[in-house]
């Protein structure tokens, strides 16, 4: 699968020095341009925009079931290779991340099986990286 476009996604985090340390430091995002307003960095080859805005923080997201998970409707994230997804993995269970979906792979046996985790960022964002063995799966119906 050839990639031709790369997103840009800007959402709100609460505190920029909170956001610096989640992106920057623990999920190893290299940090682009930034102001006393905003941080830009590269997520895994995208542009990825933390805004300081606090109150749009307080916003809560309503739950989807998939797989038999609960799966926040708002959320964004990565595709992995499987070897970066497991390494991802493992950093963040050391550095005691708390999980609301723990590293597992879904859909066993059936088209789109995938490794997926999901957490949240200190502003209350939530994540999800996933991988698959084939990326051919990823549309897979």
């Amino acid at each position: 699968m050839q990639v031709q476009a790369l997103f840009h996604l800007a959402f709100p985090v609460r505190d920029l020095a909170e956001a610096r340390a989640f992106y920057g430091d623990l999920l190893a995002c290299p940090e682009g341009r930034s102001s006393p307003h905003w941080i830009d960095f590269n997520f895994f080859g995208h542009q990825l925009v933390a805004h300081l805005s606090p109150e749009e923080c307080l916003l809560q997201t309503g739950n989807s079931e998939v797989d038999g998970k609960a799966v926040p409707v708002r959320h964004f994230g990565a595709v992995l290779r499987m070897d970066d997804w497991e390494q991802l993995a493992a950093r963040l269970s050391a550095a005691g991340t708390q999980f609301l979906i723990e590293p597992q792979l879904r859909f066993k046996g059936l088209a789109g099986e995938q490794a997926t985790m999901f957490f949240l960022d200190p502003s209350g964002n939530a994540l999800e990286f996933k991988a698959f063995g084939d990326l051919s799966q990823i549309f897979a119906k």
